[in-house]
């Protein structure tokens, strides 16, 4: 499963290759860049996730780290949904699907979960690089058969845009017990901020906003951006945006908790997730694009109508479905 990629057609966002970034320079458990105004970070000890969100403008960390289930991480869901706690899958996710999580798995007798197994983690200049073996997220401790790569970097040319590229490559065995290919969501990817980013807005272009209200969750709220981008904002103005063309019409939103905590390992959290429908088999291969906007309501107005320009037309890519 960490053998890597190598893939000879065009893939999004440019890249012609799988292949990780080379010359890395020594990794530590934390990676970042920083362009200036904006610094993000991966952790090999959270799967090689996005665990760290801050600006100039807003200094701690906007991403929540609580448990496996949190950071900005990739998520996906196939086969069959099954009941397998005989064999000790936590009974809130019971009955439930193949669902390979980037961070890890759910926590089982107080514990709040196991971190996935990063296998690559590399930086070089401006772009983190990882690799991942993925848990189940039902389970307290159970590998997925597939494995992550992502690829963060800065958007060229638009300062506070980050890019993020993702993949995953699954390799369960013909027949197992989620059985064939089936059409799920996926979130592409699942986002977890700080609670006191509380106000939540869609972006509907030309400088317009929509302010959406939901009730904590889960169950999520759903909201339809026209231009494929939510954010959320704290009481100083400081916010947020997720801009993923590949996504459908529908996105889940929302509150958990309550309280206006701004410590990332807080149980109480603000959700954003774009939402895609994909054909997921036993040996798929899935990969799409998306960006992160920091700043205030202006400053991520100007980037977003900028990156629609670019990248309206933007689709993720799935083989072997």
């Amino acid at each position: 499963m960490g053998k890597r990629l190598f893939v000879t057609i065009l893939f999004c966002c440019g890249l012609t290759t799988a292949a990780p970034v080379v010359g890395a320079l020594p990794a530590a458990d934390l990676l970042t860049i920083d362009d200036g105004s904006v610094k993000i970070g991966i952790d090999r000890q959270k799967g090689g996730a996005i665990t760290w969100l801050s600006s100039h403008a807003y200094t701690k960390n906007i991403v929540n780290i609580a448990d496996p289930g949190r950071l900005i991480q990739q998520s996906y869901y196939a086969g069959k949904r099954l009941d397998r706690t005989a064999e000790g899958q936590h009974k809130s996710w019971s009955p439930w699907t193949w669902n390979p999580i980037q961070g890890g798995g759910v926590g089982n007798g107080g514990k709040k979960g196991s971190w996935a197994r990063v296998t690559v983690f590399e930086k070089n200049e401006n772009t983190l690089y990882s690799e991942t073996i993925p848990k189940l997220w039902d389970m307290p401790n159970e590998e997925a058969e597939a494995v992550m790569r992502q690829w963060t970097t800065f958007e060229r040319n638009m300062p506070s845009v980050v890019r993020v590229e993702c993949e995953l490559q699954a390799a369960r065995s013909n027949g197992d017990r989620w059985g064939q290919a089936t059409n799920r969501p996926q979130e592409i990817p699942a986002c977890y901020f700080t609670r006191n980013f509380k106000t939540v807005k869609t972006y509907l272009g030309e400088g317009k906003w929509r302010l959406e209200h939901q009730v904590p969750g889960p169950p999520w709220g759903h909201a339809n951006p026209p231009r494929k981008a939510m954010a959320v904002f704290e009481a100083s103005g400081q916010g947020v945006a997720v801009f993923s063309p590949s996504s459908r019409a529908s996105w889940n939103f929302g509150p958990h908790g309550d309280g206006l905590s701004s410590d990332p390992t807080d149980g109480p959290c603000m959700h954003i997730a774009p939402i895609d429908r994909v054909l997921f088999g036993p040996k798929s291969t899935y990969r799409y694009c998306y960006w992160l906007v920091i700043g205030d309501e202006s400053q991520i107005t100007l980037r977003l109508d900028e990156l629609w320009t670019k990248y309206s037309n933007e689709k993720s890519l799935l083989t072997n479905p």
